[in-house]
């Protein structure tokens, strides 16, 4: 058979004589590479014919990608343009009917098979399900390899050969029917619903034992600080030889960046075919402690399992862990609030949306992790996109706290009592199978990483009781160790797990900055600032104008000023209620007056974009030691699947707006807010140890530059907590069009440690909360801010702070200077950072952007980026202009 093979093989260019194996050694995993794909009309089902060696794939798409949906495969492959596919409404009339049949993965690899040696084919999900054969025969059907999440080692040992070939066959997805990764009303689906090995292939080979993954356990006391560690290494091993062998169990505890070394040894027997639960441990004394970036280090450990037969090595694993604690609790409220380190976590975090495609970046995540943490914030949601592992080691590395979780409005939540689902599949026997595999794969992978926060196993919905035991036990068998919670929402909960102690009653569209303040009485606040809001925004995040080009039409950018009422592709789904901007045009127009232009209406969008997130932000932070805590949120959304007019803190390419810098602001460590409904100012102290003296300085001015109100106050700070410091009720009383506010909070060395500037009107918004909707609250009375279409000319300098000698070397880093040389204020003052094409340089980090001026101030801002010519100036006020790096 072997001879024929490589006469076959030899015949259509392919030596296996000379390829190299893409696994050599017991422990070596290693992932299959790239694919050719078809579809199954075109290449037909015989997939025993198809996993045979010598296959002719000439006519196939040949894809250099290791994991891929169909779409993003043949995106991949050259067939189809993101570009093209997302301008206007391009993918509206793309043809799916292709993906309506059943598609081949396919893969040639070599092995080499010897006496003693095993090879497994190892998935992590294929959506929705797969049949997978190799060499000819059948090794599983889509009945067993089924859901985005299930994961299993199959053994080929007994059909190992020289040269193999595999052969998955994926069948169409339906959200509706299939445990899958569905996207709601995010964006439009994707053509191929996510069809496809959107996770890697593996191929392991291990000796007569093998390991399953390595789960760790740490068991710390509280203060952490003072504390030892007690570190679990946990493995389930096979015996995959039908007689008794015993077994060498070596394990390694060690510290990433060096140290000391803990070694640990145990001997274990396991019958012929039978299974064995390993556990070793040791106790750390004085281990380095994981912290959340904002209050210390990210120090990670590794953990190694080897397991050798007969002196001979068989199979090993490791992971990567860090040593902290991860608690919750519910408030007397039934609010949950989180606990990192004994230490109470408010929570200040977006929700993640994966790639319409499911196309994984690591170094765009990794962009978009560090973006978040420029941001302030601590924490991102996975709903139902649970991703790689790639992207839990991101976070461990930069100290992003992550909290994932099954999703809602599809097969996941098809409860008997779920009223919100267009089609409701209820759950077979089978499907309570697949979900608990499901769970166990997932807790596995998630288990070890210091990042994890907690998991949701529900979204909009609880688990049913059967579902709610299974997960709760699959979780506990994969040594779960963090938070199990029922839902991110308070519409009920299993016995099993209590009440979740989130909310989840929006806001999701427009709401005025005053609405996160107005708090009494909580049941008919919503989504105001107190307890853990799971997922509320204002749906801002409207992308600027050289984002808006590649995306929209020249009738599309249109639309955006001239017809504010109409349904735009680019929001969400025909069905939603977020396919038009009319709640968030009709704050626009009645707030900030009809636009005149394209670039008048982006400018106030992003007016509004600023205020919207930097009120979210500031109002839980300002309510951390309420009365009633407000004890997290998660903002909606923090990015988007594709090109996007809402619901982002960065648009699609990474580029910042009005949302970014005013959640920037907002989510400062230590900061000085203003409260618009009570007139108030907040002192905000983010960290654990930061305390002492802190000097406020309060100034307001009315529109022409006039000095309204100007005070000085010392204060004491002190970690982790909020408070009230002042009372501006009767300072703000005589306004009458519009005036700025001014708040500069500074350490005792003088160093200033946030600046906030608002601007006010002569009354807020009136909000009327007897006719909220679960997705937004009416305003019945607008505030009026249109006297700043009036605002006096004020002439505003950019100059480089970076000494011209030493640019060269600071490319990376600019520190521009911006000053107001008028006797007005310079009102929201954008700064872009482009090449020399005149091409915005991403990704950026601006230490501030889009400010507003005193007169005759000036603010020395940093901008780090690769490839800066020039930064483009403009603004409310100002005349624009391009300064030259």
């Amino acid at each position: 058979m072997r001879l024929h093979r490589l006469l076959l093989g030899l015949c259509l260019g392919i030596d296996a004589t000379t390829a190299t194996a893409l696994v050599s050694e017991p422990g070596d995993v290693a992932v299959i590479p790239s694919w050719d794909i078809q579809s199954s009309e075109t290449v037909g089902t015989d997939l025993e014919a198809l996993s045979r060696p010598g296959v002719d794939t000439t006519t196939w798409h040949e894809v250099d990608s290791s994991r891929c949906t169909l779409m993003g495969c043949l995106i991949q492959a050259g067939v189809y343009r993101e570009n093209g596919l997302f301008f206007s409404n391009a993918l509206q009339s793309f043809n799916s009917s292709q993906f309506k049949v059943p598609w081949i993965y396919r893969k040639e690899f070599a092995l080499e098979p010897s006496a003693g040696q095993h090879f497994h084919i190892q998935t992590h999900g294929i959506n929705s399900g797969a049949d997978v054969y190799v060499n000819g025969q059948e090794i599983v059907t889509k009945e067993t390899q089924s859901g985005a999440y299930v994961g299993s080692s199959y053994d080929i040992t007994s059909i190992a050969e020289d040269r193999n070939a595999l052969a998955v066959r994926v069948y169409p997805t339906d959200y509706n029917y299939d445990f899958a990764l569905g996207f709601v009303d995010w964006n439009p689906y994707p053509p191929d619903n996510g069809t496809g090995v959107w996770r890697n292939v593996e191929v392991k080979q291990t000796g007569p034992v093998a390991l399953g993954p390595l789960r760790v356990t740490t068991q710390v006391g509280l203060p952490i600080e003072n504390s030892s560690a007690v570190v679990g290494l946990k493995a389930t091993a096979t015996n995959l030889e039908d007689r008794e062998v015993t077994l060498e169990l070596k394990g390694t505890v060690s510290l990433e960046e060096g140290g000391r070394n803990y070694n640990l040894n145990q001997t274990v027997t396991i019958p012929p075919l039978g299974t064995a639960e390993l556990a070793l441990s040791t106790t750390l004394n004085k281990p380095a402690v994981w912290w959340p970036r904002q209050w210390g280090e990210q120090p990670l450990y590794l953990g190694q399992l080897s397991a050798s037969v007969d002196g001979a090595l068989s199979d090993k694993v490791e992971q990567t862990f860090g040593i902290r604690q991860v608690t919750s609790k519910l408030t007397s409220n039934n609010d949950t609030i989180f606990y990192v380190n004994g230490y109470p976590f408010q929570v200040s975090g977006a929700g993640y949306s994966a790639d319409i495609f499911l196309r994984w970046d690591t170094a765009k995540f990794t962009t978009q992790a560090k973006l978040m943490l420029d941001l302030g914030l601590n924490t991102v949601r996975l709903e139902g996109k649970n991703e790689h592992p790639e992207l839990y080691e991101v976070a461990d590395r930069l100290g992003l706290m992550v909290l994932p979780g099954w999703e809602c409005c599809d097969k996941w939540e098809a409860w008997t009592y779920n009223e919100d689902l267009a089609v409701k599949s209820e759950w077979t026997g089978a499907d309570y199978t697949i979900a608990n595999r499901s769970m166990y794969h997932e807790a596995l992978m998630q288990q070890g990483h210091p990042s994890v926060l907690g998991y949701l196993v529900g979204s909009d919905y609880w688990p049913d009781d059967t579902a709610a035991e299974m997960y709760y036990h699959s979780l506990k068998a994969a040594d779960w160790q963090g938070p199990i919670i029922a839902s991110a929402s308070e519409r009920g909960f299993p016995a099993i797990l209590g009440p979740s102690g989130l909310k989840m009653a929006g806001p999701y569209d427009w709401v005025p900055p005053n609405y996160w303040y107005d708090v009494e009485p909580a049941e008919d606040r919503l989504g105001a600032a107190f307890g853990f809001g799971s997922e509320l925004g204002a749906g801002v995040g409207t992308p600027e104008i050289s984002s808006l080009k590649k995306f929209l039409s020249e009738s599309d950018l249109e639309d955006l000023w001239k017809n504010p009422n109409k349904g735009l592709y680019h929001m969400s789904t025909s069905v939603s209620s977020f396919y038009d901007r009319k709640i968030y045009n009709d704050g626009l127009w009645n707030r900030y007056g009809a636009p005149s232009s394209l670039e008048d209406y982006l400018l106030k969008a992003q007016i509004m974009d600023y205020e919207a997130t930097r009120s979210q932000f500031e109002g839980f932070s300002a309510l951390w030691s309420a009365e009633r805590p407000a004890t997290g949120l998660i903002y909606w959304m923090l990015n988007n699947a594709w090109p996007s007019l809402h619901w982002n803190l960065f648009d699609y390419y990474l580029h910042q707006a009005g949302s970014y810098f005013g959640a920037k602001v907002g989510a400062r460590k230590e900061h000085v807010v203003y409260d618009y409904n009570g007139k108030l100012v907040y002192l905000i102290n983010h960290s654990l140890d930061r305390k002492g003296s802190r000097s406020v300085t309060v100034d307001a001015i009315d529109k022409s530059g006039k000095t309204i109100y100007s005070s000085h106050k010392v204060v004491k700070t002190e970690p982790n907590t909020s408070k009230v410091i002042l009372d501006l009720a009767s300072a703000l009383g005589s306004i009458t069009d519009v005036a700025f506010l001014r708040l500069v909070l500074s350490d005792d060395k003088k160093a200033v440690l946030s600046r906030n500037v608002y601007w006010l009107a002569a009354t807020i918004d009136t909000l009327d909360w007897d006719n909220s909707d679960w997705f937004f609250t009416p305003v019945t009375e607008y505030a009026n801010f249109t006297a700043l279409n009036d605002l006096p000319a004020a002439k505003v300098s950019v100059t480089l702070a970076t000494p011209r000698s030493h640019r060269c070397e600071a490319a990376k880093n600019i520190s521009v200077v911006v000053e107001n040389h008028s006797k007005v204020p310079a009102f929201f003052i954008r700064l872009n950072l482009v090449d020399k094409d005149g091409e915005d340089v991403l990704p950026v980090l601006w230490s501030d952007n889009y400010v507003t001026l005193w007169p005759g101030e000036k603010l020395e801002l940093k901008v780090e980026g690769e490839g800066g010519a020039a930064v483009q100036v403009s603004g409310g006020n100002i005349k624009k202009a391009n300064v030259y790096l």
